[in-house]
């Protein structure tokens, strides 16, 4: 079974996730979406918890997708989940510079991983999440930019930010 882990914060999971998820879910037989406690990004919007259960019913649609959480290194998860495969998601060449970095690492301290990197649809290019939960913060429209079954969450979560 070709299995992968698809890491990262989720902190609101975007349109251009979604875009990964589904593209490398067609080369997989199972793709572990994880969202991983990053100490860089201390300021979450949500908890881990509340991104789990958001990529659940973001990701309900694609049948060979399994949702989890981590807290660790990504070679532990890759390692318990027998998971041979890192798929990483790239908008822009900068993107790419920070990954292929951290890919070289995990190649270090495993070199049985693989990391595959899918760029992104075009149309979704700009899309962040950090983009997204400013836009919120602000009352910006987020239509087309977070899968609808969330949009609304991710709205109510910044209105009780102010209440």
């Amino acid at each position: 079974m070709r299995r992968a882990v698809c890491p990262g914060s989720f902190d609101p999971v975007t349109k251009g996730h979604i875009d990964i998820f589904e593209r490398a879910s067609a080369m997989f037989d199972e793709l572990i979406i994880s969202v991983f406690h990053n100490p860089g990004k201390d300021k979450a919007m949500f908890s881990m918890e509340e991104r789990v259960e958001m990529l659940k019913e973001a990701t309900k649609h694609i049948p060979n997708v399994r949702v989890t959480c981590f807290s660790g290194l990504l070679n532990e998860l890759c390692k318990k989940e027998e998971a041979p495969f890192i798929v990483r998601g790239l908008r822009a060449f900068t993107d790419f510079e920070y990954e292929f970095q951290r890919a070289l690492l995990l190649k270090k301290i495993d070199n049985d991983l693989e990391t595959v990197f899918i760029m992104t649809n075009a149309k979704y290019s700009f899309v962040s999440s950090s983009g997204v939960r400013e836009l919120a913060t602000f009352g910006g429209q987020l239509k087309d930019l977070v899968p609808e079954c969330i949009e609304e969450r991710v709205r109510k979560h910044v209105y009780k930010k102010f209440e």
